[in-house]
């Protein structure tokens, strides 16, 4: 058995000679990567400009990732100029502190004593020289427990101006890379976007072949080396490998991520001396086999609870350093927008949870700050009587004694003098501002259901079991995991150096086995690429959900080898909604033929639903996306539009009222390097879909459409022709702007949850098991509750598991070259 979970794959960029070469032969390689000596040769001559220096590149992971992240951050002086603030602001950090402890004299500051030689009259005063100490004072005041923190303080710092010594060389060559090989300067970065940059790194694999093992490099590619790890990680919160909601008495469940936490994990299982992968591309060939299984997961238990161990050992130095830092960094926020603690920001897991596999950072930003202002509204309607009663009434007496203090102060500012007299104004402001967070704005309308629609349409993923209860407290309460008041999110990033070692050894180290049986059975192995997470693949026929699917799509895909194994299906829809943002964000992806068709079938089935809104509306899952996304003001006219029957929404018409609806201040940004998706407008969504079809209908008679009734597949559309010029959105109306990216992925959420809430309700009235309702359905037990995934095998089926495994485990099952 343990052949079935073998792979034959050998690490990218192995030859020994691939730094001078003046030609080289370049072998045709079957999927095993393995030379064959009797094919014949193509001869590939490297050129001689300087842009061979990138031909053969060993490790393309890291050289992608810096790449993506040079470009974000605008270049080498942007990045040097910020780690050398960094450095000076870490140095300033353990001076100041050290200045405070031992060089000020705060018996003198508060006038407990007096200094020498000083005449106690009711004019003098004391100023900050009388407080601070002499050099000799200062060294006296020194201890050794603080010489220890600035001795760690010191080499920690050491080790940081090495790594950035060492990234400054790296990030040269990036740049050498960007000047010479994409004809980039770095004053154009902030004008370029990455679908400009991916496409320039495309063309040069072309004439330079960076990777040796393939000719071309796709979109698909870039974004597996540079978020491998990344993808890794949202398969495992998704399936509940990785144990993050926890029990707490008195309060419930609880959701508890912070970078510290995510920091040990990463290092645990990817990137660290000891982590499963042999490199950055390649999983330890001992993770594929099945009777290696208990071993390896009893030598990860141990990592774990080392790592643990070593966390709490050096848990009162971070934590030190967490308060303080936090000190300096809230302390000026604080002073600058008082109730900035009562804002609200998305939690860390809520960026996990939310975010789509094969997405990039900028990408996801976008999308949440997108979702941001609904989320905020849709938590502000919710207020306790009791806290709101109580809030005004302090609120009043606060801001009373407050305005009486101001007025004296302005009258004589000598008031100021009197003892905690401006510490006093410092506090009823302060407590002023927290009042205010608890206070309802009185112009606000309880719609927590239209606001909850208008979340989902923007951050695409919200449980089932919140549907029609949004104005429940426990769905309140849920929402607030993954959207929290940035004072929940300073406290945890405090109690995070005690709370990140208790996980580490009492929960995470028990779930060691689960993760080993995840690496061996959701790890596919990619031609060029390497060893990557199966569901980053997106494979909907593998790692799709049968309710995800739309209905004339559902059949086909329904079948014993994608529905039947358990635990093989994702949470959510994340397969399918992951699908579609690719596919919109790189619109000259060519897809596979799965991948394809359920696309297809998608804009089919919205084009049946928009052909037959004139007859039904109440059980239209089209109707009811568009209804909710024109609540939110965005759509407007264009929607309306688009509720008429086919022969009187013309598509020119939709473009232009689209584009008078659209075409606002909102959609314009600052850089282009922050812009997701395409410049190009939308392509591959609903909203593509519906605009076409538009089109066409005016092409015939008027009261007729070239979209009849029936699953009609349009033949540009077809599975067997889909491509770049054909799928992705090549329409003939007017082109759209680049905010509708966001709209169309918006639509095509808001229609793929409509259709899988109706796939759900037909599910729970029918006897079938074909069609099971997969996903969160919202038993008791907490948030996001989802179907237990057990990846370990019973005691007595070890065999027949790994059978049932054994195709996720096949090389190159969407990627392979024809």
């Amino acid at each position: 058995m343990s052949q079935n979970f073998q792979t034959n794959y050998q690490p990218l960029g192995g030859a020994s000679d691939r730094d001078v070469i003046p030609t080289e032969v370049d072998v045709e390689r079957d999927d095993d990567l393995s030379p064959d000596t009797h094919t014949s040769m193509v001869f590939h001559v490297v050129p001689k400009s300087s842009k061979s220096r990138w031909n053969h590149l060993e490790d393309l992971d890291s050289f992608f990732t810096r790449v993506y992240q040079y470009h974000q951050n605008h270049g080498l002086l942007c990045m040097m100029l910020q780690q050398i603030f960094e450095l000076a602001q870490f140095i300033f950090i353990i001076v100041f502190t050290s200045f405070l402890f031992t060089c000020v004299d705060y018996d003198i500051l508060f006038r407990n004593k007096f200094p020498p030689d000083f005449n106690v009259t009711l004019t003098d005063k004391i100023t900050l020289p009388d407080a601070i100490r002499t050099h000799d004072q200062c060294m006296e005041h020194y201890t050794w427990k603080m010489v220890i923190v600035i001795l760690l303080a010191s080499v920690f710092w050491v080790l940081r101006l090495f790594h950035a010594g060492f990234t400054f060389f790296q990030f040269w060559e990036i740049k050498l890379f960007f000047n010479k090989a994409l004809g980039i300067h770095d004053q154009e970065l902030g004008n370029i976007t990455w679908e400009e940059v991916e496409q320039r790194v495309m063309d040069v694999q072309v004439e330079q072949r960076m990777c040796i093992h393939k000719e071309v490099l796709t979109e698909l590619d870039i974004y597996h080396r540079i978020l491998r790890f990344t993808n890794y990680f949202i398969a495992m919160v998704n399936k509940e490998i990785i144990p993050l909601k926890f029990e707490v008495p008195f309060n419930g469940e609880m959701v508890f991520l912070t970078k510290g936490l995510r920091f040990n994990i990463e290092m645990l299982l990817f990137w660290g001396p000891w982590a499963p992968f042999k490199n950055n591309w390649h999983l330890s060939d001992e993770y594929k086999r099945l009777e290696k299984r208990h071993e390896l997961a009893e030598q990860l238990n141990k990592r774990f609870l080392y790592t643990g161990i070593a966390n709490l050992v050096l848990f009162p130095f971070v934590l030190i350093f967490q308060i303080l830092y936090s000190f300096f960094y809230y302390a000026e926020m604080i002073k600058r927008e008082p109730g900035s603690l009562g804002s609200r920001r998305w939690s860390h897991y809520g960026e996990v949870y939310l975010r789509h596999f094969n997405e990039l950072d900028h990408e996801m930003t976008a999308r949440l700050n997108r979702g941001y202002k609904a989320a905020t509204q849709y938590m502000n309607i919710f207020s306790s009587p009791v806290l709101a009663i109580v809030a005004k009434h302090m609120a009043f007496a606060c801001g009373a004694v407050f305005a009486v203090l101001a007025a004296l102060s302005v009258y004589d500012e000598d008031v100021l003098q009197v003892e905690h007299v401006l510490t006093f104004m410092t506090v009823m402001g302060a407590v002023l501002a927290g009042c205010r967070v608890f206070i309802p704005d009185e112009n606000l309308v309880f719609c927590p259901e239209l606001l909850l629609r208008r979340v989902l349409a923007e951050v695409h993923y919200l449980p089932d079991h919140w549907r029609e209860k949004a104005h429940t407290s426990r769905v309140r309460q849920e929402f607030s995991q993954l959207f929290q008041y940035r004072a929940v999110h300073m406290l945890e990033e405090l109690v995070s150096p005690i709370v990140t070692p208790l996980i580490l050894i009492f929960r995470l180290r028990f779930k060691a086995l689960d993760i080993v049986d995840f690496y061996r059975n959701f790890t596919v192995e990619v031609v060029g690429v390497g060893d990557v997470c199966s569901f980053a693949q997106m494979d909907v026929r593998r790692h799709g959900s049968p309710t995800w699917q739309p209905d004339i799509l559902s059949e086909d895909l329904n079948q014993p080898d994608s529905s039947s194994k358990p635990g093989m299906t994702t949470d959510g829809g994340k397969t399918e909604l992951s699908l579609i943002h690719f596919t919109m964000t790189n619109p000259k992806w060519t897809p596979p033929q799965e991948s394809s068709a359920f696309i297809t079938a998608l804009r089919t089935q919205a084009q049946r639903d928009m052909n037959a809104l004139p007859t039904v509306q109440e059980e239209n899952a089209l109707f009811s996306s568009l209804n909710s996304l024109s609540c939110d003001g965005g759509l407007g006219m264009a929607a309306t539009s688009l509720f008429r029957p086919p022969w009187m929404a013309t598509g020119p018409q939709v473009g232009a009222q689209l584009q008078q609806s659209f075409w606002s201040p909102r959609g314009l940004r600052g850089g282009m390097s922050h812009v997701e998706g395409s410049r190009h407008g939308p392509s591959g969504g609903i909203l593509s879909s519906i605009q076409q079809m538009g089109q066409s209908s005016v092409e015939g008679p008027i009261g007729t459409s070239s979209i009849t009734s029936g699953p009609i597949i349009d033949p540009v559309l077809a599975p067997s022709t889909i491509g770049p010029s054909s799928m992705m959105g090549r329409s003939l109306g007017p082109p759209m702007p680049q905010d509708l990216t966001a709209v169309d992925m918006s639509l095509s959420t808001l229609y793929l949850h409509e259709l899988h809430q109706r796939h759900r309700h037909r599910a729970m009235y029918t006897d079938t098991p074909q069609n099971p309702p997969s996903g969160p359905q919202g038993p008791p037990g907490g948030a996001f509750h989802t179907v237990p995934f057990h990846s370990g095998p019973p005691p007595d089926s070890g065999a027949a598991l790994s059978v049932s495994f054994q195709q996720a485990q096949e090389k190159t099952p969407l990627l392979a070259e024809p």
